[in-house]
This record gives C-alpha cells, sequence and structure tokens, in this order.
C-alpha cells in the first residue's frame, strides 16, 4: 500500500471512528483506539508497518509538551515543584515498588520485575490530559495534580533509558557511567535552556518580520522539532525537549501565536499515535491468553488507582478529586513502548514478555476513557454537573466599537456609549455574569475573545475600537496579542488591573490604558484633601501632579520590573521627589495668594 493510500486510510478510520465515539459518549481517544484496532495488522490488516506509524506519530506528543510548556511561564513551573517532586516521585517510587512485587510473586526475574515495574509505573501524558481537555478539566485540582505526576514521570523516563543497558550488559552502575555522554547531556541542556532566549526569540522575530504567515508556521515547527532532534541525539526524550522549549517561550511575545499555529499539527499527530496504538494491539495474543491479558490490565489499573488514590487524599485533595486522579492516570504510558522494546534488544526482558507487557499498556489505555465514562455517567463521584456550553453565534456586524468583558469597567463603557447612540458588541466569557445581565435588557454574547474566529465573527476586521475590559490577567493579555497580531488597525482601550499588568500591556504594544483603581484612588484622596481643609482647585491640582508624576513613573519603572533591588530604590527616590516638588510648591505661595 502506498503512502497516499495509508493516508487515506488513516483519514477514513479518524472521520467515521470518532464522531461515532463521541456520538456514544465515550470521547475520542478511545475512538482512536478502535479505529487503529480495525485497520491495523489484528483486523483487517489495512497497514503492516505500525512501527514506523508509531515512531512518526510520536510527534504528536512532542507537540503536545511543547504546547504545555507554552501555558507554563517558569515562575508558574517553580510554583509546582512541590507538585511535581511531592506527588511524582512518591507516585512512581510506590507504584513501581508494587508493581515489581507483583512480577516476583508471579516468577519473574528480579531485575527484570525492577524495570517491568519501573516502566509500567509511568501514565500516559497523551492519553491523560487529552482526556482532562476534552472535559474541561485542566484547570481543576485533580487537572493539576495529574500534569504534576506525569511531568516528574516524563523526566523519570531519562535515567530508566540510561539504566537498561547497564542491566543488559551485567554491568554494576559505578562501571558503567559514560562520562562522555553524560558531558555532552549536560551541553545540551545548557544549550537549549540558556540559549533559548537569545536564539529561539531572534528566529522568531525574523520569521514574524516576513510578514508571512507560512514562514512563520515552518518556524515554529522548526524550534519544536529541532529541539526535539536535539535531545534526542544526545538519548534523551524528544517530548521533554520541546516541553522545555515550550516554558523559554512561555514569556515571549509569540505565546499565543505558536499555540494557535501549533495546534492543528498537534491535534492531527496526537490523533495518529492513538490510531497507531490500537493498530500495535495483538488480538492473537488475546485469544491465545485471555485470562492473562485481562488479569495483568485489572491489576495494573487497580495497583496504580490505589497508589494515586492514597498520594491525592495524603495530599489534602477531596474525595471526588482522589478518584478522578486515580481514574484518568491509572494506565501504563507511551515511555512504555520503547522502554520495553529496549529492554527486550539488550537482554534485560524476553521477547515474549516484552511483547505482553505492551499489549497489556495498549489494552490499560482502551480501557481509561471507558472508566471515565463509566464514573461520569453513573458513579459521578466528583463529576462536575454542569456541562461545558457553547459559545454564542455571533450575528454579522459592523460596529465600530468591540468590549471584550462585561464586568464593572465594560458596562459603564458600554452604558455611556449608548447614551450617544454609538453600537457595539460585547463579549463576555462568563456565561453566569452573560446570563445576569442579560436580565436587565443587555446585549451581550458569551464567547471568548481571544479566539480569532470570535473576533472575526464580532467584526473585528470592521470595528475601529476594541475595549479591552477583561478581568483576568492572563485572558487579557492573550486578547491584547491576538488582537495586534492579527487586526492592527483596531486602537486597543485596556484596563489594566494592576501596575503589572500595566506593564505586560505596554510590551505589547498596547498604549491607552487605565489602571482600574488608580482614577478612583485619585479622586478618592482629593476629597480627602478638601475635607481637611484644602480647597478644591487646590486639590485638583494636587491630584493633577500627581497623576503626571506616578504615570511617567510607571513608564520608567517598566524595564525595572524584575529587578527588585532597582524597583525598591526607584520607587523611594520617586517619592522623596514627589514630596520635594510639594515642599517647592509650598514655599513659592504667598500667603496673601491663600484666600
Amino acid at each position: 500500500m502506498t503512502s497516499l493510500q495509508e493516508a487515506v486510510v488513516f483519514l477514513a478510520a479518524a472521520v467515521i471512528a470518532v464522531p461515532l465515539s463521541r456520538r456514544l459518549g465515550v470521547g475520542a481517544v478511545l475512538g482512536y483506539l478502535v479505529a487503529g484496532l480495525l485497520i491495523g495488522p489484528s483486523v483487517f490488516g489495512f497497514i503492516s508497518n505500525v512501527d514506523n506509524i508509531l515512531h512518526f506519530a510520536e510527534l504528536g506528543v512532542v507537540l503536545l509538551l511543547f504546547v504545555i510548556g507554552l501555558e507554563l511561564q517558569p515562575t508558574r513551573l517553580w510554583a509546582l515543584r512541590r507538585s511535581v517532586f511531592g506527588l511524582g516521585a512518591v507516585q512512581v517510587l510506590v507504584t513501581s515498588l508494587l508493581l515489581a512485587l507483583a512480577a516476583i510473586a508471579l516468577g519473574v526475574a528480579p531485575s527484570t520485575a525492577v524495570i517491568a515495574g519501573s516502566a509500567l509505573s509511568l501514565s500516559s501524558t497523551a492519553f491523560a490530559l487529552q482526556l482532562l481537555a476534552e472535559k474541561n478539566q485542566l484547570t481543576t485540582h485533580h487537572g493539576r495534580a495529574s500534569f504534576a505526576i506525569l511531568l516528574f514521570q516524563d523526566l523519570a523516563a531519562i535515567p530508566l533509558l540510561a539504566l537498561i543497558p547497564l542491566f543488559g550488559a551485567g554491568l554494576s552502575i559505578t562501571q558503567g557511567w559514560d562520562f562522555v555522554a553524560i558531558a555532552k547531556t549536560v551541553a545540551v541542556l545548557a544549550i537549549v535552556a540558556g540559549g533559548g532566549r537569545w536564539l529561539l526569540r531572534p528566529l522568531l522575530r525574523i520569521a514574524a518580520s516576513s510578514a508571512n504567515r507560512e514562514v512563520f508556521i515552518a518556524a515554529a515547527l522548526l524550534v519544536v522539532l529541532g529541539t526535539a532532534l536535539l535531545m534526542q541525539q544526545v538519548g534523551l526524550s524528544m517530548a521533554l525537549g520541546s516541553f522545555l522549549a515550550g516554558v523559554l517561550l512561555a514569556d515571549s511575545e509569540y505565546r499565543h501565536e505558536l499555540e494557535a499555529d501549533i495546534e492543528p499539527f498537534k491535534g492531527l499527530l496526537l490523533g495518529l499515535f492513538f490510531i497507531a496504538v490500537g493498530m500495535s494491539v495483538d488480538l492473537g495474543l488475546v485469544v491465545r491468553a485471555p485470562l492473562t491479558v485481562l488479569g495483568l490490565v485489572l491489576g495494573l489499573v487497580a495497583i496504580k488507582s490505589v497508589v494515586l488514590y492514597g498520594i491525592a487524599r495524603f495530599a489534602g485533595q477531596s474525595r471526588g478529586a482522589a478518584v478522578n486522579l486515580a481514574l484518568y492516570i491509572s494506565q501504563g504510558g507511551e515511555f512504555a513502548f520503547v522502554l520495553f522494546g529496549l529492554a527486550a534488544n539488550t537482554g534485560v526482558m524476553d521477547k515474549p514478555l516484552a511483547d505482553l507487557l505492551v499489549l497489556v499498556v495498549s489494552a490499560s489505555m482502551a480501557v481509561t476513557p471507558l472508566l471515565v465514562t463509566l464514573n461520569d455517567k453513573f458513579l459521578k463521584i466528583g463529576c462536575r454537573s454542569d456541562k461545558p456550553r457553547a459559545f454564542d453565534a455571533i450575528e454579522s456586524r459592523d460596529f465600530p466599537v468591540i468590549i471584550a468583558g462585561f464586568g464593572r469597567v465594560g458596562q459603564v463603557v458600554a452604558r455611556i456609549l449608548r447614551t450617544q447612540k454609538i453600537p457595539f458588541t460585547a463579549l463576555e466569557a462568563n456565561f453566569e455574569q452573560v446570563d445576569f445581565v442579560r436580565k436587565y435588557g443587555n446585549k451581550i454574547y458569551f464567547g471568548d475573545a481571544s479566539r480569532l474566529d470570535l473576533l472575526h465573527a464580532a467584526g473585528a476586521d470592521k470595528a475601529k475600537i476594541f475595549v479591552l475590559a477583561i478581568d483576568d490577567v492572563e485572558a487579557s493579555l492573550k486578547t491584547a496579542q491576538m488582537v495586534k497580531t492579527h487586526y492592527p488597525h483596531l486602537k486597543i482601550y485596556a484596563r489594566a488591573r494592576n501596575r503589572m499588568h500595566a506593564y505586560q500591556l505596554l510590551d505589547l504594544g498596547v498604549t491607552v490604558l487605565m489602571r482600574e483603581t488608580f482614577l478612583s484612588s485619585l479622586e478618592l484622596a482629593r476629597d480627602v484633601l478638601v475635607g481637611l481643609g484644602q480647597t478644591v482647585a487646590a486639590a485638583d491640582e494636587i491630584a493633577r501632579r500627581f497623576r503626571i508624576h506616578d504615570e511617567q513613573l510607571l513608564d520608567k519603572q517598566r524595564a525595572l520590573r524584575d529587578n527588585e533591588e532597582q524597583l525598591i530604590a526607584t520607587t523611594r527616590q520617586a517619592r522623596d521627589e514627589l514630596e520635594r516638588l510639594f515642599e517647592q510648591d509650598r514655599a513659592a505661595v504667598k500667603p496673601e495668594d491663600i484666600t
């Protein structure tokens, strides 16, 4: 079968199986698995080169980890360190020990049992995160805990890849050190981590300056795949390399555009990866030893679930969150395919045992969405009753103003525009807020203003003014970046939550912004001065002078915001300067001027 014919088979299988599985309520992942099983060697045999497809499809996992990295700024990643190295380390160590002991009890050699237990302790990043994303649960307690544990597992796979050949060679760990390889690994990590800011961003800046979207997409793929390839050359995980590249670009000005450009490739290749996993299932082995396979799958899922539930409860999570954590990441992972293949090639594990464990891992992946669906439909432990609400269909409009965010600030702007008969389109991403303001007769659409399709539907290509009144800082910045990139003609008038938010908006090129509490605080201070005996004119002048001074300080401190010592120093200096200015004004006032 030619490559073109294989592509047609893959696409046809996905187009048929995935919508059907969604209609049955079991999710897209199980649909991909079933599609792969049907077109693979075990059933119809349309495609036989499963290993080649699986290796290529691993690029989907690489792109997935890059997108995840984009969502994690280094400061946020540092904040997760306790979950990653706490929950993650405990889960891997305890699960590896229990699975190794179970393998020894079943007659497996101790060294082989250790490798098998360690490999089976790793869960599937691709499966778990895709399932969590489908159900909008990535930001829940169990979603964040799942990500932290999966991240540690990806890190744990690296030493496992290094240790398996040592077991096969019959060497002790100290005899087996390859200092040249270690030096190469450290050098590559230093290049990626240290040079990312000075190499990756200039590359993207050059691509963006070409004003050609295809060139920018090509540059984005080059960054991801190039970093992954560099990691692979020194024996590290490609997925870890792409994740690191994503983290390094998480606070760049191209973050949201990168995410939007990579998303279609990630989705297609992840689907291909799931299909390839389904193709790798050996139904013949299932037929020959059904009870063995079933027992091992149930045993793997049960042991991992018990450990996950226990550490989640010990960490203080609710019963529902602990159950969900246990359900979502109780399967085997894609790294097991690599580890078992390496173990078989180096003689650490017999080939029949490696094939059996690969089948167990694949089957455990298929079991996961079924368990999640069973809980969602019947047990409902830790399930949220509300389903994600679809965004409103926006009527075609050519209004001059778009208001993003219809909270306290957005509503005041809208009321004033309405008094002047100026039409506008209002978008709000919180459906509860939408329902609330609609009760008072407001025309508003439920929609995420950071999505390009909704901006286009709202008439951003024809509008003149974009009022950025979104309360959430992250969503505000994402929306500003999207508007500046795709609708540069739109003049953005932004609401800033605080000084730091203002700095970030200024970095994106937003020049007209207002800190939400600044003017009201000035008004209050003016009234306090009047209450203390100042004239209205004098209080107004003091407030005016203070506003000018503070806006100048805001611009000056923008470049120093990451240097706390200089920030404090400039703040104190500005305070002293302001006090001297007012002191000079008071000294210059003649007694006869005070009336």
